[in-house]
């Protein structure tokens, strides 16, 4: 009585939306709650106790039916003890009773229906199909059942539902984006609304609206499906992605209009006599219902959606970000979204694939709609490699404003190896799918760009067989197999790259090139260095204009040949030139007169134009330091020979000349701790690291340009002692240069000095000759020591104190400079802090001359 009391409200409310009139009306309410509560209460179907032992007896002998050997009863028995033995079911009968209820419709099912063997039937609509095949052997009692009287009387009372066929007939146009009779879809809001008819004979209820509504959501994503591929059909432009989806989602759609045919086929079938609709009751167990197309359905409900998720994202992507979008649907739990995902990835990125196979394994790019992560510039498809400057030119526009050389070509329709190199094939990172990643998304670019490089610019005629080498290392590239990808790019990466790094240390030589540039654009060759400088010196000691290039390029032939630069290969002694400079008015051989070494294709790509400037940079900057070298050797030969010989006739200048010994010691000094630096701790150690990159052969030819960068970006900022503060990186440089002037003009005086002291000493002898009664030639008038001393003494002693107040100066700001080479050469510099002593005894000087006066 309690159960009753607590279902009477629900009771109640199902009343009230089935039959609306019960509302204002009390006793048909009272009577309809009466009616549900006997059909709750009743024992229809359950007179009977369970008999598990019968029921087993049923299924043993049905199985003996279909299997003589007794095998599967067997097995029927042993799987019925363990089931027995379970204490979690409470209901194993009706389980069991299910099971064997099941395996009867399959096998009915299949017999009525042959010619559907891939559709497997729908799932019966109730679990008690057994028991309502027992009431049916039963005799029907004389009177109606009180379902059937509930029934009549909801007819009597109100408009009957629509049968349910004619409704399953609608729902089928529904899943085809087609309108019914009872039901209509919308023209507004894109067609995803339904609007149902009903007539004055029948109405559509609550629950089957809802269940319509949910079925008619598959037609509605099919509709977008559908009407994305029809679309893009007719589209021009549509890249092979796109299209490789298109047609994956037209199979799929193939495939649901096979399932719409053969639900179809199901349906049950009607026959209309005297104005009644009567089903044939032998279709009733298999024939077609809405919550069996439901069941149905549901698994396309799911395609259907990740489908119409795909061509809304695929309206705004192409290309690898379109595979990219569908990979990131793969990060799912539920395992039919990430299979479907899968299969549906796999067909669509078939054209990605095939892109990257052409270009991983034989360069080429084949993208006519820009879909690939790799992209080429346009207005460099059909550039060549050429180096700007052949070995019969010049490379004068590389200079930039600093380095002008005199006689120009246009370069306008040249481009160098590292300009194709850089900027033929760009990087788009947007079009890289995930599964990829950047690090083999780069490997994959420089892969591609190797191979294009040995073909086209290097003319290797073994590129054929580094191919081959390539597609021997792994098997087919597809999604389905994301370890072997990653494998086959690593072996072709590593492929391409040594064959890369064998062409150009073998073939081209490259390792030669960098040591010859090391050698004599560094002056690493000190045979050579000198030699040159003494049969130059001279000559670029005069004014510029007196000079001219066949002068030069006959002087650095003789130098070559006077030293043990003649034993270097003839390939690299043609490349090495003397040029000049632009020049203006004034300037000297020594301000304009430079080394070049010319490279050619494809050996430009690392030693391209911009390194050639910073080449030209640190030669002029070690040609200066190696002019105030040569300089003070000779003034210092001067000086050490010439205090035993000739000046021992001026006792008096000996002070004088202690004084410049003292100083061209300091100079010379700077000189060497400055040179020592330069070629010891930046050039030599720099160098190591070049050549353990280039002999160990690791990394592609963008690690190769990078390294040589970072090598020769190194030299110039520690030779040329650049800082990294903004406004401030060539200060120390610029106080370095000033040094070399101050040097050159004390050597000026000096040999000015050096020259009268020669003078007065031979007027000095021929005094005493004459005393003595020789003649030895003519007199010179008598000249004041005094008054050419002091003109002669103060150039050189004011050079001298620049000197030394420019080198503390120099080693202050060394001794805060941000790099560490840098602050070492301070060090050295000032070697037992002499400038500091000397500075502290200049002020106590400065101090007692202050305090004389007084």
């Amino acid at each position: 009585m309690s159960t009753s009391t607590s279902l009477l409200p629900a009771l109640e409310s199902l009343v009230y939306s089935i039959v609306p009139a019960s509302r204002n009306d009390e006793p048909l309410k009272n009577e309809l709650v009466a009616h549900c509560q006997e059909i709750l209460t009743s024992r229809i179907g359950h007179s009977h106790e369970p008999d598990i032992g019968h029921l087993a007896d049923l299924v043993k002998r049905q199985l003996l039916q279909s299997s003589p050997s007794g095998t599967t009863a067997l097995k029927f028995t042993n799987l019925l003890s363990r089931l027995l033995d379970q204490t979690v079911l409470s209901r194993k009968h009706a389980c069991i009773q299910f099971l064997q209820s099941l395996a009867s419709s399959r096998q009915s099912s299949s017999s009525s229906i042959p010619f559907l063997p891939s559709l497997a039937p729908p799932p019966p609509a109730r679990p008690s199909i057994p028991v309502v095949e027992q009431t049916e052997t039963l005799p029907l009692p004389s009177g109606k059942s009180k379902a059937e009287r509930l029934r009549e009387y909801r007819e009597q009372s109100g408009r009957p539902h629509i049968p349910e066929h004619l409704l399953l007939r609608d729902t089928l146009y529904l899943l085809q984006g087609i309108s019914g009779k009872y039901v209509h879809l919308s023209s507004q809001n894109d067609g995803n609304q339904l609007e149902f008819i009903e007539n004055a004979r029948y109405v559509i209820s609550a629950p089957t609206r809802a269940l319509i509504y949910r079925l008619s959501e598959v037609g509605y994503l099919y509709s977008r499906v559908d009407a994305f591929v029809r679309e893009r059909e007719g589209s021009p432009g549509v890249g092979m992605i796109e299209q490789s989806l298109c047609h994956h989602l037209q199979t799929k759609l193939t495939e649901y209009y096979r399932l719409i045919a053969a639900l179809e086929s199901q349906m049950p079938s009607v026959n209309v006599s005297g104005g009644t609709n009567t089903t044939d009751l032998r279709n009733e167990e298999t024939c077609l219902t809405l919550r069996r197309l439901d069941v149905w359905i549901n698994e396309w409900r799911l395609r259907m959606r990740m489908m119409s998720v795909c061509v809304e994202g695929a309206r705004e992507s192409q290309g690898g970000a379109l595979v990219n979008l569908i990979h990131s649907y793969t990060d799912n739990g539920d395992p039919f979204i990430r299979k479907f995902t899968d299969q549906l990835l796999e067909e669509v990125s078939k054209p990605f694939f095939s892109t990257l196979h052409k270009w991983l394994f034989s360069g080429e790019l084949y993208d006519p709609f820009n879909e690939f992560f790799v992209a080429m510039d346009s207005s460099l498809a059909h550039v060549q490699y050429m180096h700007p400057s052949s070995l019969t030119g010049n490379i004068n526009h590389l200079a930039g404003d600093s380095f002008i050389f005199s006689d120009q070509d246009d370069p306008r329709d040249r481009q160098g190896g590292l300009t194709i190199w850089q900027a033929k094939y760009k990087f788009q990172q947007d079009m890289l799918p995930m599964f990829l990643g950047e690090a083999f998304g780069r490997k994959i670019l420089s892969t591609g760009k190797s191979l294009n490089f040995i073909r086209y610019s290097c003319h290797d005629s073994d590129w054929v067989v580094t191919r081959e080498k390539m597609s021997n290392t792994g098997g087919s590239l597809k999604y389905s197999d994301i370890a072997g990808l990653e494998r086959s790019i690593d072996a072709a990466y590593s492929t391409a790259s040594q064959r890369l790094f064998d062409v150009f240390i073998e073939k081209f030589k490259l390792l030669n090139h960098l040591t010859a540039l090391k050698n004599y654009m560094m002056l690493g060759h000190g045979d050579f260095a000198d030699q040159l400088m003494n049969a130059l010196g001279p000559s670029l000691s005069r004014p510029a204009n007196t000079l001219y290039r066949h002068n030069l390029t006959a002087t650095l032939e003789t130098a070559i040949r006077s030293s043990n630069a003649q034993s270097d290969p003839p390939d690299v002694l043609r490349r090495l030139d003397a040029r000049m400079l632009e020049y203006s008015h004034g300037e000297i051989g020594w301000d304009v007169f430079t080394l070049e070494y010319k490279v050619d294709a494809p050996i430009d790509t690392v030693i391209h134009p911009d390194a050639m400037v910073k080449y030209l940079k640190l030669f002029n900057h070690l040609w200066q330091m190696k002019r105030i070298e040569g300089a003070l050797s000779r003034g210092w030969m001067r000086v050490a020979g010439g205090s035993r010989t000739t000046f021992l006739r001026l006792p008096d200048l000996e002070p004088s000349w202690h004084k410049i010994r003292i100083t061209m010691a300091e100079m010379i000094h700077f000189i060497k701790q400055l040179q020592a630096y330069c070629h010891l701790e930046v050039i030599e150690c720099s160098w190591k690291v070049l050549a353990e990159f280039l002999n160990k052969r690791e990394g592609d030819l963008d690690a190769m340009i990078d390294t040589h960068r970072t090598y020769l970006d190194r030299l110039v900022k520690k030779i040329l002692l650049l800082s990294p503060k903004a406004g401030r990186e060539e200060n120390v440089m610029n106080q370095v240069k000033d040094l070399f002037v101050t040097i050159l003009q004390f050597q000026v005086a000096m040999d000015n000095f050096y020259n009268y002291c020669l003078t007065e000493s031979s007027r000095r002898d021929r005094k005493l000759d004459a005393d003595r009664g020789l003649y030895t030639g003519p007199q010179d008038p008598d000249s004041s020591l005094e008054e050419n001393l002091s003109r002669l003494l103060q150039p050189v002693n004011d050079y001298g104190s620049q000197f030394s107040e420019k080198v503390q100066t120099l080693v202050a700001a060394l001794q805060t400079h941000p790099d560490l080479d840098c602050r070492f050469l301070g060090v050295r510099l000032n070697f037992s802090e002499y400038y500091r002593g000397k500075q502290q005894k200049e002020k106590e000087r400065e101090r007692a001359e202050t305090a004389t006066p007084k």
